[in-house]
């Protein structure tokens, strides 16, 4: 399942590869993109698990940038 997601609060280019990074490490993520000039995440994972694996992304995304929150509609 693909899904793309608004970022709020993402202050820099950097974090942004760095979370995205991160998200491409955790287990089920078949890919993720992070644009620092849309403010959009797109998340492509396990259409089982998708769900756990956005909860363990925003996870991912707090410990890089505390203040930047995943806007999950």
């Amino acid at each position: 399942m693909k899904k793309t997601f608004k970022l709020r609060d993402l202050d820099c280019a950097n974090c942004a590869a760095k979370m995205e990074d991160a998200i491409q490490k955790l287990d089920g993520v078949h890919s993720a993109t992070i644009s620092f000039m849309t403010q959009k995440l797109t998340l492509d994972a396990d259409d089982a698990r998708y769900d756990d694996i956005l909860k363990q992304a925003v996870k991912a995304c707090k410990k890089v940038e505390p203040d930047c929150t995943i806007v999950l509609r």
